[in-house]
């Protein structure tokens, strides 16, 4: 059974941090480019970061370049991202994605939410 459970969301104000975690087990994880994405009230789903099966090639949105970093550990099966700088306009709920681009599988967690407020 696939499962993919997101972490470490929550409430921080302005200017502070928070580091997601993404646990998955059912499926290879070695194998699949791993994603995050959010979702604001009242917005379609973006896509914030992503990262290459073997970790080497990692993108990311515009508007969290230089704050947010994407990263795995595929000996323990988990994915992260820590998020620096934070503004209100960060807050959504995170999304862990796996995607396998040869078989085009395709794997969510149910997400964690991240408020930024004072």
């Amino acid at each position: 059974q696939v499962q993919l459970v997101e972490s470490g969301g929550g409430l921080v104000q302005p200017g502070g941090s928070l580091r997601l975690s993404c646990a998955t087990s059912g499926f290879t994880f070695s194998r699949y480019t791993m994603n995050w994405y959010r979702q604001a009230p009242g917005k379609e789903r973006e896509l914030v970061a992503r990262i290459s099966s073997a970790g080497g090639t990692t993108n990311y949105a515009d508007s969290v370049k230089g704050r947010f970093t994407i990263s795995r550990d595929n000996a323990k099966n988990t994915l992260s991202l820590q998020m620096n700088s934070l503004k209100s306009e960060d807050t959504a709920l995170y999304y862990c994605n796996a995607f396998n681009v040869g078989s085009g599988m395709d794997y969510w967690g149910k997400g964690t939410l991240v408020t930024v407020s004072s």
